[in-house]
């Protein structure tokens, strides 16, 4: 049985599309199409085509380029690229030949010849300029790619202008609006502690349970959105490169076991194991121990909140002649490759936004996404660096992951 050839159709235009692989199909082809330049490209590389037709104007590359570009590999070197286009014009036919095409189809597509045609080119059919006509044709078109390349630097170079404007646009706002949201936050929390300070309220707290209960559920309440808001307030600090640094002598196993202490109750409530091997803490660098906290505090929530009930955290610390690397091993679902290379991207989250919980220490529970890319911005302030290693994601055997945070033993000012 014959294998019936493989013939690529590069066309924007879906009914041009359509007519082509029906007319084609219709006497035994295989087709495949594409509506871009890089589909195309890249559909070319996975499938092999015998024959390649191509429009010339498409809304990425040209024709011509795509030609170029496919000629640049070897696979495609003697494969018949064709060019099927309404540009009838003998010089677009003289620069599309200059470009590498096989042969050139004009539009409107003559249905009944074009199977004829196609099977010309198949069997090594071609349209050849002479030596003068194509050495003009080949610097017309080398012309063209240039002015085109310079359009195209030009375009992103605005582009990349107006991102600019717009990250500093959204670095502002995130500034003034947690400014003015922890205003009146800290408004709130202080009349709270009035109200539950008030000696005519006082008793009636401690007589109502329910009333206690509701009492304390507010200022939990209360006080996640004062973290929230310092977390954003950090972050935009780290943004603008406008943290600085309150250097000074410090014991980083205290600050860490201060650290894991915050989690008592979360650890408990969800019978996980978290444990501190302090033997490898340095008891005196020079840090900032208020940045340094946070940031194993986070890196502790992250491993605590991607464990399992149950499961086991375990931190601990080497130190070198310089430097102190802090692992935080958590026993949990891991992280897939991917997520690897962008997890200390701000307001990266791997939760599914559907099952988002306000929690930071429930099993794959919420956050905004700050906690690691907060910890990595005070790693970079202090000079140092945080990794991750893990061996993929996975929920059922529960790989693990491992982050490794690491800062200078005498940290400087940047």
């Amino acid at each position: 049985m014959t294998v019936p050839s493989t013939i690529l159709y590069i066309e924007d235009d879906a009914a041009s599309r359509s007519l082509v692989e029906r007319t084609l199909k219709f006497h035994g082809y295989r087709v495949l199409v594409a509506d871009c330049g890089l589909v195309g490209i890249d559909l070319a590389r996975q499938e092999r085509p015998d024959l390649i037709l191509t429009d010339i104007n498409l809304p990425d590359l040209t024709g011509r380029e795509i030609t170029t570009r496919l000629r640049s590999d070897p696979v495609f070197e003697h494969t018949p690229i064709v060019a099927l286009t309404a540009q009838s014009l003998g010089e677009q036919r003289e620069l599309a030949l200059a470009a590498g095409v096989t042969g050139y189809i004009t539009k409107p597509l003559d249905v009944e010849a074009l199977p004829t045609q196609v099977e010309f080119y198949l069997n090594g059919g071609s349209e050849k300029l002479d030596e003068k006509r194509l050495g003009e044709a080949q610097t017309r078109y080398a012309r063209e790619v240039v002015e085109r390349l310079e359009h195209r630097i030009r375009e992103l170079e605005l582009v990349n202008q107006q991102l600019r404007r717009l990250d500093r646009m959204k670095d502002t706002f995130i500034q003034i609006t947690a400014h003015e949201l922890r205003t009146p936050l800290t408004l709130v929390f202080g009349y709270s502690r009035l109200l539950e300070d008030n000696p005519y309220i006082k008793p009636i707290l401690m007589a109502d349970p329910n009333l206690r209960m509701l009492m304390d559920g507010m200022n939990q309440s209360i006080g996640r959105m004062q973290s929230i808001i310092q977390e954003v307030v950090t972050m935009s600090r780290i943004m603008t490169n406008q943290i600085d640094l309150v250097i000074g002598p410090l014991d980083l196993g205290n600050i860490t076991m201060k650290a894991i202490k915050a989690y008592e109750t979360a650890v408990a409530e969800r019978a996980i194991k978290l444990t501190l091997d302090r033997s490898g803490f340095p008891t005196n660098m020079r840090g900032d121990w208020e940045l340094l906290e946070l940031a194993i505090r986070n890196l502790i929530s992250n491993a605590i909140k991607y464990t399992p009930d149950g499961g086991a955290v375990e931190v601990r610390a080497e130190q070198t002649e310089t430097s102190v690397k802090v692992h935080v091993r958590d026993h949990g679902i891991g992280i897939s490759a991917e997520e690897q290379r962008t997890i200390f991207d701000r307001f990266h989250t791997t939760s599914n936004l559907q099952l988002h919980s306000t929690s930071k220490t429930a099993f794959r529970g919420g956050g905004i996404g700050l906690g690691l890319a907060i910890a990595k911005g005070i790693a970079d302030a202090h000079g140092g660096q945080i990794t991750v290693e893990s061996q993929g994601y996975d929920p059922d055997t529960c790989p693990g992951s491992t982050f490794v945070f690491t800062v200078p033993l005498v940290a400087e000012k940047r």
